[in-house]
């Protein structure tokens, strides 16, 4: 199977002599789900998931960074460092190992889920535990980045959003076409402003972006950074998303929405996707269709097809699933 680069090199800034770095990224199944369709309302066949914890470290952040680290090779980078709530740190860590670069992650102290804190480790990373929360970790993460001269791998290095843009072009092409809507979770915001690059870069019909945050950690829908954002879902634990403008441009440009939705809807819908779908993703991933199961409860059903984007698997945090998915116990 070819690379991520490899199969989208015409899409992509790379050259003749960008060492590709790859664990086999991208690929990732696009689900058809019929049973959360029901649950919505809409008809059989309408609603498909796209599922990216099936990616190499289990999210979707391994599309930005096979780019982000060969560039940062090409480059003759004697590291990369980044700020994460998790898949980012272990995706960086992974990427990293496999290039033979340094890798150092800046992670906010006791807010890491613990399957990803576990990842970032086995890969050799760095970390450093910094007090405060993701938005803390990123201006440390960036200045200390220039000081040291390491090459920073956060959604603010372009190369991250080549990337993932690569998703939009997979979800066209397994469909025939762009969807009609496309629901999906918004943490730091890079991953909606990557997509809406995608689709405007294939031309042709373009998706309504449906952007959804957590309730305590929801500053585009406050209009104002959150200082101290709560929520369970930890990989979109964002007060102050570095893509903002971004994320805004594919609300507004598409004529979509960024929406909130609380950590009980959140949950339902992660246990409804494993229970009903099959498919165990983490609860970040699950922001999204809880968008679309509140949006169609309140009456106002999406017409046409619909894509959910699931970003990261249900393994990334075992804790949770512990705390929220009770065992059923059998006596056969």
């Amino acid at each position: 199977m070819k690379s991520l680069i490899e199969r989208w090199r015409g899409r992509l800034p790379v050259t003749g002599r960008t060492p590709v770095v790859s664990l086999g990224e991208g690929g990732t199944p696009l689900i058809r789900a019929d049973r959360l369709a029901r649950a919505a309302g809409l008809p059989p066949g309408s609603v498909h998931l796209k599922f990216e914890g099936t990616n190499p470290t289990g999210s979707f952040k391994d599309r930005g960074m096979t780019l982000a680290v060969s560039k940062a090779l090409e480059a003759g980078s004697r590291g990369v460092l980044c700020a994460s709530t998790g898949n980012t740190a272990a995706s960086a860590a992974a990427y990293a190992a496999k290039a033979g670069l340094r890798c150092v992650v800046f992670l906010p102290r006791g807010a890491v889920a613990r399957g990803k804190l576990m990842q970032a480790a086995a890969h050799g990373a760095e970390i450093v535990d910094v007090a405060g929360n993701f938005d803390a970790a990123l201006r440390t993460a960036l200045r200390t980045a220039e000081r040291k001269g390491l090459t920073v791998v956060n959604s603010s290095n372009p190369f991250r959003i080549e990337g993932q843009k690569t998703a939009a072009f997979e979800v066209a092409e397994a469909m025939g076409r762009a969807p009609d809507f496309q629901f999906m979770p918004v943490g730091n915001a890079g991953n909606i402003t990557a997509y809406w690059k995608g689709y405007k870069e294939l031309g042709g019909g373009r998706p309504r972006i449906m952007g959804f945050q957590a309730a305590g950690a929801a500053p585009l829908v406050l209009g104002h950074p959150v200082k101290a954002p709560r929520t369970v879902a930890t990989a979109i634990r964002i007060g102050d998303p570095y893509s903002r403008d971004g994320a805004l441009a594919a609300r507004d440009e598409s004529g979509g929405a960024i929406g909130s939705v609380t950590d009980s809807q959140i949950l339902a819908a992660y246990r409804f996707l494993a229970r009903e779908e099959g498919v165990f993703c983490e609860p970040a991933s699950a922001a999204g269709v809880a968008g679309l199961l509140k949006l169609c409860r309140s009456g106002r059903k999406p017409r046409g097809t619909v894509v959910c984007v699931l970003t990261g698997h249900g393994l990334k945090d075992p804790d949770t699933a512990a705390r929220c998915i009770p065992l059923r116990r059998s006596r056969l």
